[in-house]
């Protein structure tokens, strides 16, 4: 597919036509303050993978409703001072991986946390072993509509209440300075990254590649690539429920959560990316509020966007701040 969205020009100046809602910053605060009601009991437990250069631990938090979840601490081996920390979420369908996997910042002198994603690590990658414990009213097959009814019952709630908590935990670790925390993570990565972004006020840097989860309204009806045409699919036999649907999307929207943005961003997005489509993305960006915001632009890629190309310039652009 050729460029398919706004000419560049006119994504530099797009803004996202989502409403927010008037208790936005109520309802995180209350199901933030619910989920630190439970204790965090964050575990390392070392792992023996063979490797020479990193060292790994297998980590075990609590996060929304208390329930366990998994991660992954790497750290430069035999490091005995507090380092930067890079916190890093996972993409659509894919989970935390193998023990000896994604040693790039790690490799870097940092502390690298990777959180798994619950109830995912089942599409790609070396999987994940968090479950999702919580019901839901009927989904769309995907993760996109579950819980969709209502915010308060909406899958990505437990998912960045557990990447807030993630963060939380990543930094009780005596290897890992909690005053060099930035947070990556690539599509549902970067929009998960955007959602911590908004929340935790103390992050010194945070980069979303390609996010997944911004301007719903707009991602809805551009493409129908999924995860996005899940929503459109979930309507196709729950008519009428549009305005019901995208009320609760709002609540997650990563252009609400840039609105509340306050460290240093370095975004990217594809111009012929079709999964997350470069307006949504620009959406957020243009909605980032720290005014200390770069956007990496690759014209004739898809959702695959900038790769190893976008990693160089994440390593790059983060020596100014961790």
């Amino acid at each position: 597919m050729a460029l398919f969205d706004l000419p560049l020009d006119e994504l530099r100046a797009y803004r996202s036509g989502s409403a927010e809602p008037e208790d936005f910053d109520s309802f995180w605060d209350k199901t933030l303050q619910e989920a630190r009601g439970h204790d965090l009991g964050a575990h390392f437990e070392p792992v023996e993978t063979g490797l020479a250069t990193v060292d790994v631990y297998d980590v075990t938090f609590a996060g929304f409703g208390g329930h366990p979840v998994k991660g992954w601490l790497r750290v430069p081996a035999g490091a005995t001072e507090p380092l930067p920390l890079v916190v890093e979420f996972i993409g659509y369908g894919g989970g935390r991986g193998l023990a000896h996997e994604n040693l790039l910042w790690a490799s870097t002198g940092r502390a690298h946390f990777a959180m798994d994603t619950r109830g995912q690590g089942s599409g790609w990658g070396g999987g994940g072993g968090t479950p999702d414990p919580v019901g839901a009213a009927p989904a769309y097959p995907g993760f996109l509509t579950r819980g969709v009814d209502a915010p308060e019952n909406y899958y990505y709630r437990r998912v960045f209440t557990d990447a807030v908590r993630a963060v939380e935990a990543a930094r009780s670790h005596p290897l890992a300075d909690a005053a060099r925390t930035v947070v990556t993570g690539g599509s549902q990565g970067g929009g998960i990254t955007l959602a911590v972004g908004g929340l935790v006020p103390d992050l010194v840097a945070v980069a979303p590649d390609v996010p997944f989860l911004c301007d719903f309204p707009r991602a809805a009806t551009l493409t129908d690539r999924h995860p996005y045409r899940e929503i459109g699919l979930f309507l196709r036999t729950h008519r009428g429920r549009a305005a019901d649907v995208l009320r609760t999307l709002s609540y997650f929207d990563g252009v609400h959560f840039a609105a509340r943005g306050r460290a240093p961003a370095l975004f990217s997005a594809a111009l012929e990316d079709q999964t997350c489509p470069p307006s949504t993305v620009f959406a957020a960006f243009n909605a980032w509020a720290h005014e200390d915001k770069t956007i990496e632009v690759y014209d004739f890629n898809d959702h695959e966007g900038g790769g190893p190309f976008q990693e160089a310039a994440q390593v790059r652009w983060l020596r100014s701040y961790a």
